[in-house]
């Protein structure tokens, strides 16, 4: 059964947030919110919550998981960016985008795409997951809180608990988030490409907005 903790979204009590993190590290699957939707979130290096987290998406191996991290000086221990790409996303971050990047050989193999060798990273915009980012010391494992067979992503934390209350360790309540994923852009290439259209304007990628 899952615990259940009210943060509050714009000064998270350390407390609670202590609590949250000890629940991280101990193999816990979290729902918490973001500054699009709620997402899910784990260790980065625990396997047995990586599989959990994949079975409540319903996703294999080959879907897409990314890091969140708490500011982009930990981009390069994740991630091969040159100085136009770190350029582009340092205009737009602490934000509500996932960048596609090569993956650097820090990442576990496992959470890298099995083809390709991308991992998607995230800088997030709210005090929350940044509050547990900083007490926890490393990156998180995250995707966008979306059930099989909805097309959208959960924004209440009542919902996600009635829904989930028995494979989450812990839902936290940080208010009702925006009911929009976040914006996922492919920088691999020579040229921004758009994975999937969300809250984050494409302006700043040169992308046109999807009719």
């Amino acid at each position: 059964m899952a615990q259940y903790f009210r943060l509050h979204p714009d000064n998270p009590q350390p407390r609670l947030v202590k609590q949250a993190v000890q629940i991280i590290r101990d193999g816990g699957v979290i729902a918490l919110p973001t500054d699009s939707s709620y997402a899910l979130a784990a260790r980065i290096d625990d396997k047995q919550a990586a599989e959990r987290l994949r079975r409540i998406r319903g996703q294999d191996e080959r879907a897409l998981l990314s890091l969140m991290v708490r500011d982009l000086s930990e981009l390069a221990n994740f991630a091969m960016v040159d100085n136009q790409q770190y350029r582009l996303i340092k205009s737009v971050t602490p934000g509500p985008y996932v960048f596609v990047l090569q993956a650097t050989k820090e990442v576990p193999r496992r959470l890298s795409h099995p083809s390709r060798k991308t991992i998607g990273l995230r800088v997030p915009g709210h005090p929350i997951p940044l509050a547990i980012l900083e007490e926890l010391g490393e990156p998180l494992l995250a995707t966008t809180l979306i059930l099989p067979p909805d097309t959208e992503p959960l924004n209440d934390p009542e919902t996600i608990r009635e829904r989930l209350e028995a494979p989450l360790d812990l839902v936290i309540d940080g208010g009702a988030c925006p009911c929009e994923p976040s914006t996922i852009v492919d920088l691999t290439g020579g040229e921004p490409v758009l994975v999937r259209a969300g809250r984050g304007s494409l302006a700043p990628f040169g992308l046109e907005e999807p009719a």
